[in-house]
């Protein structure tokens, strides 16, 4: 096993989803989302983690991203959240995948491929309320949902949007994700005006769940805050769910006035004891956490010093230090810096640290 290794401790993630039921109530479903690995968590194994604690559905970005969890033996409907190509159309029927719909073009490409297979296509109506990305208008929605109901191989499974700033405490952000609302209520409004069953109504991401009770619909759809990192003040408690840790590879010393790594960025200003940590940007580890992270060894927090190398990082352990070789290291995790508190760091969200945390890195799952 390699030295360098991401926990994932599975019960702290079903905690957090304890946590969002409670706050929801026994009505809405929960759907995960899985994307990027499940936002580098591992998909296959969150996926499962998920379903066992109560999820209804699974939402992913990318067709190959659904044939992993089907591929799997993962049975659950799967929400496909990004647009396919028109040539990934008969794989999505065939993996049973929902994808969303918003244009007429689309939905007549979805309803070709499904009857080319001779297979029923689920699909939900995407409405932009406004996130300015993927979506109808409120107002083409009654029609666009008629396009879907009239074509025989297509099933209006559910309509759903994506709320811009719900994770925002401005009252500018506030006021605007009210507005969405309303203009999602009015589009779901109209396809119901115009007799159709608008199917399962979802539009709440984390920032909906923990502060627009509104938004929730029949359906959330909290990512971050299952991971365990809070969208905003106010939020329920959340633990983290992955923490990055590696081992002392090597313990060195350096006179005051030495330099150390690419570039000679950091100068040595005393006699010191430096370690070298086997994890590097090429782990996702950000070299613009150099000079400005400490990682923890022993309950005590060691600087990052010097460039961050594609495999490795230099910590000051200080002139005396009683760290050994071979002893565990911290890099983040939920007792000491998280990812948030580097994301702080490098001016970025923690969704961007953990997606980083790459394939070379092997994953430990704890507390199934």
């Amino acid at each position: 096993m390699r030295a360098t290794k991401a926990i994932i401790h599975l019960d702290r993630f079903c905690r957090n989803m304890q946590g969002v039921r409670e706050r929801i109530g026994p009505k809405p479903r929960i759907c995960v989302p899985v994307k990027a690995d499940a936002y580098g968590h591992g998909a296959v194994r969150i996926a499962g983690a998920a379903l066992e604690a109560g999820a209804g559905f699974l939402a992913v970005a990318t067709v190959g991203e659904g044939a992993e969890l089907r591929n799997a033996g993962i049975g659950a409907p799967i929400l496909l959240l990004s647009l396919p190509l028109p040539e990934e159309l008969p794989e999505v029927v065939s993996l049973g995948l929902i994808p969303l719909v918003s244009d007429r073009d689309f939905i007549r490409e979805a309803a070709g491929a499904a009857q080319k297979a001779g297979k029923p296509l689920e699909v939900h109506l995407k409405i932009d309320t406004g996130m300015g990305r993927l979506g109808c208008s409120p107002g083409e929605a009654p029609e666009l949902a008629g396009c879907i109901v009239r074509e025989k191989y297509l099933r209006l499974g559910g309509t759903a949007t994506h709320l811009a700033v719900s994770d925002s405490s401005a009252p500018a952000d506030r006021a605007y994700t009210k507005e969405q609302i309303a203009r999602f209520r009015e589009g779901v409004e109209g396809i119901r005006r115009a007799g159709f069953e608008p199917g399962i109504v979802h539009g709440a991401n984390s920032g909906g769940v923990v502060f627009h009770e509104d938004s929730w619909f029949d359906m959330v759809r909290p990512g971050i805050l299952l991971y365990g990192y809070s969208p905003g003040p106010g939020t329920p408690e959340v633990t983290p769910v992955m923490e990055l840790r590696t081992r002392v590879s090597c313990i060195k010393p350096v006179k005051k006035g030495e330099t150390v790594s690419y570039g000679r960025t950091w100068t040595a200003p005393q006699d010191t004891m430096i370690a070298i940590l086997p994890v590097g940007y090429g782990d996702g580890l950000s070299r613009g956490l150099g000079g400005n992270f400490s990682v923890t060894i022993r309950g005590r927090r060691c600087p990052l010093v010097g460039r961050i190398c594609m495999d490795q990082c230099m910590v000051d352990l200080g002139p005396e230090p009683e760290i050994r070789r071979w002893e565990e290291v911290t890099v983040f995790g939920p007792e000491t810096l998280t990812a948030a508190d580097m994301a702080a760091v490098l001016g970025t969200i923690p969704y961007e640290i953990t997606c980083n945390i790459n394939k070379r890195v092997p994953r430990i799952y704890l507390g199934s």
